[in-house]
């Protein structure tokens, strides 16, 4: 299963050098014995185009997320990080003391600097809480990580392959742009990095989505 390569301390380390394996050494364990299906989060499919140049439009109730910031020099160290804090999350480290289970995808919210050439330090990583916990969300021991209400969102999709990084974001954000043409029914600042997979995959699924505006 795609997330739980995680559980190669190889790859715990690749994915995060600044953490150490002892700090994952919990997750590790308790991911290995949870090796079931993942929850996917929750949407209606508005619309497809299903020619070469695919995309899609879907629409993302509410939901309870946990989400971490950071502000690392580079977009992939923001994503690691994260990332591993809310591994530990997800695996032990909250109220409950218990697995929470996957979701996918992970979204990670970025932000284009006004002249639009590059991405804003700031990255916002967020997990969806599994159905079971969205009434009552687990509270997270680490408190870089915060229990947010996220409002209905619409969004234009479309799937890419392989390692994130702000070259290759900033590649598929300018060719979405071509593909859909000139519209100001999408934001031009803000948009989305979908993972399906842990970010030490190297091929793995992501979807950049453009946020449709309210």
């Amino acid at each position: 299963a795609p997330w739980d390569s995680l559980c190669s301390p190889a790859r715990a380390s690749l994915a995060s050098p600044v953490l150490c394996l002892a700090d994952m050494a919990g997750p590790i364990v308790q991911m290995t014995r949870h090796n079931q299906a993942r929850e996917p989060v929750p949407y209606v499919t508005l619309s497809q185009k299903c020619e070469e140049a695919a995309y899609e439009e879907r629409w993302y109730p509410a939901g309870k997320w946990a989400c971490v910031t950071k502000g690392e020099p580079m977009y992939e160290q923001s994503i690691s990080m994260s990332f591993m804090k809310l591994m530990r999350y997800i695996c032990k480290e909250n109220s409950v003391g218990c697995y929470l289970g996957m979701t996918v995808p992970v979204l990670n919210e970025i932000h284009l600097t006004k002249e639009g050439t590059e991405l804003e330090r700031e990255v916002i990583t967020a997990y969806y809480l599994p159905g079971e916990f969205q009434q009552n969300p687990p509270v997270p021991m680490d408190p870089e990580i915060c229990i947010t209400e996220r409002a209905p969102l619409r969004v234009i999709t479309r799937v890419f392959y392989g390692m994130t990084t702000e070259e290759t974001i900033l590649r598929e954000i300018s060719l979405f742009w071509e593909l859909l043409g000139s519209t100001d029914t999408v934001l031009r600042e803000t948009y989305i990095v979908a993972a399906y997979e842990n970010p030490s995959i190297p091929q793995r699924r992501n979807e950049i989505w453009f946020i449709c505006r309210a």
